[in-house]
């Protein structure tokens, strides 16, 4: 790097100037900052290296990563190298030759009704006594499994989002910046205000207050943390003890997404929907950037797999059919 322009000072540029594009790069801006301060901790000096990357991303998770975690960290690096490029024209870029491609999305672990009311009821017994923390782990997941909000929307949620006498949550800043409207089921309504009026023991409701609130100590009110949600859920699998049926190893926060989409479309396949006409509605309900992400249950999830199968032989049988009349006729 240039002694005149540090690393972190391009970081902030670069980051600036996308996002005046209307980019959120959270992630990046996280990566790029913990390989900032690993290029610092080494004494680098120069343009940066392929090399310096590399080792740097075979680091991520302490070194516990798979290559994925490793390659998935080589591609947050390769924009900003390609834009560093036009200051430092010495810096290389990392291609997929190190670590091979960036694997694609797994399979998820479809949860079934009685694995998430078994969640549902295990996290409403979260100790401690007289606290409210059994009732926000248990409406958070509950929220989560039967919309499929992302864990980040549904803990960016403040008070005067959720609407209850309209039934409508409004999502600010979901990913890519969006916002969009979700309405309720009446039995989700029912019970974020049986949630709602636990909360009022132990906080005052005010609009802009966090929905989902901490419960300890200085925490009390305040957002719920998002690691601290996953170490919870943690605890409830390995005491439920599912069997992983996904690509991931164990089952995660984010696949009671997944399930209220698989969910959505089986129940659509089973009313005889036409289940593209809707496609485009739960997109749009979900907060994907593209359609195609949608569509993307419907070849990766073998719920949904053997259905659409069932409904490709009726097809084929029924064009034989077609064929054998017009032969006849």
């Amino acid at each position: 790097m240039s002694a005149r322009t540090s690393l972190t000072a391009r970081i902030e540029q670069y980051l600036s100037e996308r996002r005046r594009l209307g980019f959120e790069l959270k992630h990046m801006d996280q990566s790029l900052g913990r390989f900032a301060r690993y290029v610092k901790a080494r004494a680098h000096r120069g343009p940066l290296t392929v090399e310096l990357m590399a080792s740097w991303a075979r680091q991520a998770k302490g070194g516990r990563g798979e290559r994925a975690t490793a390659a998935r960290a080589l591609r947050m690096l390769r924009p900003f190298t390609r834009w560093l490029q036009q200051f430092e024209p010495g810096t290389e870029v990392p291609d997929e030759a190190i670590f091979g491609p960036v694997p694609g999305r797994v399979t998820p672990h479809i949860f079934r009704d009685e694995e998430i009311a078994a969640l549902l009821d295990a996290a409403g017994r979260i100790g401690p006594p007289l606290s409210a923390r059994g009732a926000v782990m248990q409406t958070l997941f509950g929220l989560i499994a039967c919309t499929g909000l992302r864990i980040s929307e549904a803990l960016a949620l403040r008070d005067a989002d959720v609407d209850l006498k309209a039934g409508v949550l409004t999502v600010r800043h979901g990913k890519f910046g969006k916002s969009r409207l979700v309405p309720l089921h009446p039995n989700a309504v029912a019970a974020l205000v049986r949630y709602r009026s636990e909360r009022a023991r132990f906080v005052p409701t005010e609009p802009q207050q966090p929905f989902f609130i901490g419960t300890r100590g200085r925490r009390l009110g305040q957002p719920v943390g998002e690691r601290q949600v996953h170490r919870i859920f943690e605890q409830l699998r390995r005491q439920l003890g599912w069997m992983a049926r996904g690509g991931h190893g164990a089952a995660r926060i984010h696949d009671l997404r997944h399930s209220f989409a698989v969910r959505r479309l089986l129940c659509w396949h089973e009313q005889g929907v036409d289940v593209h006409a809707r496609m485009l509605a739960l997109s749009t309900y979900m907060g994907h950037a593209k359609i195609c992400h949608t569509y993307w249950y419907l070849t990766a999830v073998p719920e949904l797999m053997q259905l659409v199968g069932r409904r490709f032989e009726q097809f084929v049988d029924l064009c034989d059919d077609t064929g054998e009349e017009h032969a006849h006729g």
